[in-house]
């Protein structure tokens, strides 16, 4: 009766750790982060399955070994948070994480890679969670969410033979014959519980969810055109009151910028545009040839994955050349503002729409002002890199 008794409670004690084994991986996959801190979930999924684990390093802490199919935990301070995954190639990402929120990255091996290479890009939770049902804590520390422990060698499982002492109880009767002696059975074998199964790999399919950019900084070459028109048609030229053809032709403008991850975006613009004038009265002809060169500084904001609207300012130097009837140079400071849309068709090429208004009182060498600035509405193509 007191093996039994004993067998009993190991099998209720491997049970309880089994069910909170099962508690704490369900746990894992939707924790929420300590009060004042910031939960960041990694997470593999391949599109193609590729074998082979990648190291995981959160700041300067190293949390294990990441798999396919595998996630990781990471509890952080809020605020800047650095993100590298791989062994021999390292692959970054740069988080901005907040007090009491989770935030998902999900990191994705490179098929036909020699060593492994992984991407890492944030997603949302919706899109994490359906991957995370099919996933399992990777291998990391004794601090880090661990799946429930096998039964150490040695544990008895339950045994059927068990039930023989009760059933031999009764004998403690008297029957009412004496009967024979027989030999005591022998002991039960003891059989080590089997481990549990491991869960099935998932599916090789992409998550639904869509391609997000590389979370690295860029540089963007930008070329556009379209239409611009002279703020102020009627001014003097050379002492004499004239009238400026509105609308610029050509007009044409180049710009490079480095993107921040964030949004930020940093670079110089070069600016060409070209106005006829007339003196009024006379049959005297001109041209005016401005080029605007800026420094811009921009904020894109990611509306959703193929479309990020902008606004900027700029501030830099303007010179217009004088040729027809009339020569000369004029020259001021510039200063624009602008607003518009990176339309993303692919991770590197956008189509770039812009509204600009361009300010730029250039003056010539007796001093005279001449307003040269005005509106325009862009179009052109980005290439990021």
């Amino acid at each position: 009766m007191n093996r039994l008794c004993a067998s009993l409670l190991q099998v209720g004690i491997l049970a309880l750790a089994a069910a909170c084994g099962w508690v704490q991986d369900a746990q894992a996959q939707t924790a929420s982060p300590p009060p004042g801190k910031a939960l960041i979930v990694l997470y593999r999924y391949d599109r193609q399955p590729v074998a082979g684990r990648v190291p995981v390093i959160v700041n300067a802490d190293r949390l294990g070994d990441l798999g396919n199919g595998e996630f990781i935990n990471a509890v952080v301070n809020p605020g800047r948070t650095f993100l590298r995954v791989g062994d021999r190639v390292l692959t970054t990402l740069a988080l901005q994480t907040s007090a009491n929120q989770t935030s998902f990255v999900l990191v994705e091996a490179v098929p036909g890679q020699t060593p492994l290479r992984v991407e890492m890009r944030e997603t949302n939770q919706a899109a994490a969670q359906r991957v995370l049902a099919q996933s399992r804590p990777a291998a990391v520390g004794a601090a880090s969410p661990r799946a429930a422990p096998a039964p150490a060698p040695g544990v008895p499982a339950p045994r059927a033979p068990a039930a023989a002492p009760l059933a031999a109880a009764p004998a403690a009767v008297p029957p009412p014959r004496p009967a024979p002696v027989q030999p005591a059975p022998p002991p039960p074998r003891q059989v080590q519980a089997p481990p549990p199964p491991k869960p099935a790999p998932p599916p090789a399919r992409r998550p639904p969810e869509p391609a997000a950019e590389s979370e690295e900084p860029r540089w963007a070459v930008i070329l556009k055109t379209g239409a611009f028109k002279l703020s102020t048609p009627n001014q003097s030229v050379g002492g004499l009151p004239s009238t400026y053809d509105k609308s610029s032709k050509p007009v044409g403008a180049v710009e490079i910028e480095y993107r921040d991850p964030i949004g930020w975006a940093l670079g110089g613009e070069a600016l060409y545009y070209k106005n006829d004038f007339t003196p009024d009265g006379t049959s005297l002809k001109g041209e005016q040839a401005v080029l605007s060169t800026t420094f811009n500084a921009k904020y894109y904001m990611e509306a959703t994955s193929w479309l990020y609207p902008f606004v900027g300012v700029g501030l830099g130097y303007a010179g217009a050349t004088f040729s027809g009837d009339f020569t000369g140079k004029a020259s001021s400071w510039a200063f624009q503002g602008m607003a518009g849309a990176d339309i993303r068709f692919s991770d590197s090429v956008g189509l770039y729409l812009e509204y600009k208004y361009l300010s730029a009182p250039v003056r010539d060498s007796n001093k005279q002002e001449i307003k040269a600035g005005g509106t325009g509405i862009f179009a052109g193509l980005s290439i990021q890199f």
